[in-house]
């Protein structure tokens, strides 16, 4: 059953950027669907914690406790949250479905998958996390998958520009990754992706108000593909993650996700007509075998990391991002 939640969680993920077309196909704009799927999300999710009060509790903080400093303040940690949402997450759904309108979403997804690799690197750099010869391989294989997965794009079919915005958008979770580690002991998984969801509505609500609105005009089509965006790719999503990775742990959690990239090629070349050249596929199987060399842990460790997920502190790096 862990296993099944997984891969449908990645489902959902992977069919996001396939949503994401239809609904510009709809006549949705890219800042009407923005600002829906935070708000509907928000609002869901917000009903999942008034049914599950136990949800809502900030725990103190463990390595503060244990090294004798005061853990940071119930509202910090909440503030904190919100600013993940309002400036991290806004910013990077904005730089990640404006590289979707010039791209194909396959392509795109690609790209954006290089995350896991770019937070393992500034780990590293910031001293979180240490230099291993397996993560040297993973970083060798995800660096030249990447490549080729560009050069094969073709000079007809590139876009630089919404390329440099699907790296934009990678590198801004990375930032939003790093900080959300700071605080995510803290905060049960369904409460921080509330307070994202909930603060990256705010900033989209404020920019629509400041560029004079956004077009809802759109027909039951569009909102469809709206629905299915926050609904089907966001919080279900999120929730069928979380229900797997109790039931995996976050290494096998982790490395299932890899499929989400697959679902999002597959359903672009079944449904949007999109296709990878040899070259691409090969990158491509590069890029997630080196996320799945990341997330191979020793047995010691594994115990480790699944007893923080049993107690809702996920260790993986990327089991984090998959909160919001």
């Amino acid at each position: 059953m862990g296993l099944v939640l997984c891969l449908a969680s990645a489902a959902g993920f992977g069919a996001m950027a396939i949503f994401g077309k239809l609904a510009y196909s709809a006549g949705v704009s890219a800042g009407a669907l923005l600002l829906v799927r935070f708000t509907l999300a928000a609002m869901l999710l917000a009903i999942v914690l008034l049914a599950r009060p136990g949800l809502r509790r900030v725990k103190p903080d463990p390595q503060a406790a244990a090294a004798g400093r005061p853990s940071a303040s119930r509202v910090r940690v909440l503030a904190i949250a919100i600013g993940l949402g309002a400036v991290g997450y806004a910013l990077q759904a904005s730089l990640f479905f404006a590289a979707l309108q010039r791209m194909d979403a396959s392509l795109l997804s690609l790209i954006l998958y290089t995350y896991p690799i770019l937070v393992t690197v500034a780990a590293v750099l910031l001293g979180r996390d240490r230099f291993t010869p397996a993560r040297g391989v993973a970083l060798a294989a995800a660096s030249s998958g990447t490549l080729l997965v560009l050069l094969g794009a073709g000079r007809m079919s590139f876009d630089p520009l919404g390329a440099l915005l699907g790296f934009g958008a990678a590198l801004v979770y990375v930032t939003y990754i790093l900080v959300s580690d700071t605080i995510v002991d803290r905060l049960s998984p369904v409460l921080l992706s509330t307070l994202v969801m909930a603060g990256a509505a705010g900033t989209l609500a404020v920019r629509a108000g400041l560029t004079g609105g956004v077009d809802l005009s759109f027909g039951p089509a569009g909102w469809f593909w709206l629905a299915c965006i926050a609904i089907v790719s966001t919080v279900a999503a999120m929730l069928a993650f979380f229900a797997g990775l109790k039931r995996t742990g976050p290494s096998t959690a982790a490395i299932l996700s890899t499929f989400e990239p697959v679902v999002t090629t597959a359903l672009a070349a079944l449904i949007l007509r999109e296709s990878l050249t040899t070259l691409q596929l090969i990158g491509g199987a590069l890029v997630l075998a080196s996320v799945a060399v990341l997330q191979t842990r020793r047995p010691g460790h594994r115990r480790q990391h699944d007893m923080q997920a049993e107690c809702g502190a996920p260790g993986g790096h990327v089991v984090r991002v998959r909160t919001p």
